[in-house]
């Protein structure tokens, strides 16, 4: 499964931020698909404008540091308002998750 279902990069980013602390792009991305196990792959088309837009919403910050290997980067980190977010975005998921595993299991 290469695609990410519709909303789930979001919750994904935000997770990853809270677990781990500030992160650049690459290491937010790489480290999703470390816990996807294969079944995912995200490119800088699509984990970039999922950080943009976080931030626009007030769910990240971000500020320019050095990575590991010396570079300039932007660090993101989840905000207050991001923490509260990933609460409710993890119960509707939970929820859906739920709903949906009901339904294929229903037998009539």
């Amino acid at each position: 499964m290469d695609e990410v279902p519709y909303g789930a990069l979001d919750l994904m980013v935000l997770r990853t931020l809270d677990a781990m602390g500030p992160q650049h792009g690459y290491g937010i991305a790489r480290r999703i698909e470390l816990i996807a196990e294969g079944m995912l792959a995200l490119n800088q088309g699509t984990i970039y404008p999922a950080l943009l837009r976080l931030e626009q919403k007030g769910w990240i910050r971000s500020e320019w540091g050095t990575s590991e290997n010396n570079r300039r980067a932007r660090f993101y980190s989840i905000t207050r308002t991001g923490k509260k977010q990933l609460a409710t975005e993890a119960d509707v998921w939970a929820r859906t998750v739920a709903m949906m595993n009901r339904l294929l299991e229903d037998p009539s």
